[in-house]
């Protein structure tokens, strides 16, 4: 347990000595971020997932089956969005490769353009459906294009990205394999239990995120949900600006 304490409180204040600096509670604003706006885009836009892809795959072919509820436009629009942004999170990473902090403060702040124009989009037209179960409060029909794209683009941005920082453990978007080595790396398992603090820290902001998310849009308020991941996204293209100094020892990609 002292161990685990250890950790978590190093992945929130990091040492100042530490590989990779601020990035590891930044980061963690980002996972928060992932789950406000895939409890959007599932709870309000007709069952489809943003940022989780290995869902909304599985969705598809549920789709294709002919699932009710679920929209087969609605996940490949999603997933051609996504890959659309993880293009351009990798062109990002290749025009600034030497400086992992202004990378991150380049990319959160193109994040939180598109996510505060999915705020307004919401808070204008609604969420709507997309053919599936339509959305909590909204219109229905295909509205729910455009803000699937935007919150598409701006998750597969940050996955390829926060991939390009290599901070372990810390993918922002997808929690399978920080699960399993949280389980499959453990004591118990006759493992090291490498990192466990920052394990269950990634869960506990999706987890939040997620819990924030849904309680807005069940409430009617999507927009305000997506105004709160914007926010978050600002603040972390704010942080990492302000302290990505030039020599800062953590900039340097790992190997």
């Amino acid at each position: 347990m002292r161990a685990l304490s250890a950790d978590a409180l190093r992945t929130l204040v990091p040492p100042r000595a530490d590989r990779h600096g601020p990035l590891p509670p930044l980061l963690l604003l980002l996972t928060v971020a992932t789950g406000v706006v895939d409890a959007v885009s599932y709870l309000g836009l007709g069952h489809v997932f943003v940022a989780n892809m290995t869902g909304n795959v599985v969705f598809l072919g549920f789709a294709l089956a002919g699932a009710p509820g679920l929209s087969a436009a609605a996940s490949l629009v999603s997933l051609t969005a996504f890959l659309a942004g993880a293009l351009v999170g990798g062109r990002l990473g290749s025009r600034t490769p030497a400086h992992r902090g202004r990378l991150l403060a380049l990319a959160a702040a193109v994040q939180t353009v598109l996510l505060a124009a999915a705020a307004a989009t919401a808070a204008v037209g609604g969420t709507g459906g997309t053919g599936g179960t339509g959305g909590t409060g909204g219109t229905g029909g295909a509205d729910g294009y455009p803000l699937i794209v935007l919150l598409g683009l701006g998750m597969g941005l940050q996955n390829a990205v926060a991939r390009r920082l290599g901070v372990p453990d810390l993918t922002t978007t997808v929690l399978t394999l920080t699960l399993t080595g949280l389980a499959a790396d453990s004591t118990a398992a006759g493992g090291a239990a490498p990192r466990p603090g920052r394990r269950i820290l990634s869960a506990l902001a999706m987890l939040l995120g997620g819990l924030a998310g849904a309680a807005l849009v069940l409430h009617g308020r999507p927009a305000t949900a997506l105004a709160l991941a914007a926010l978050l996204l600002l603040a972390t293209a704010l942080t990492a600006h302000r302290l990505s100094a030039p020599d800062a020892h953590w900039a340097p990609p790992t190997a």
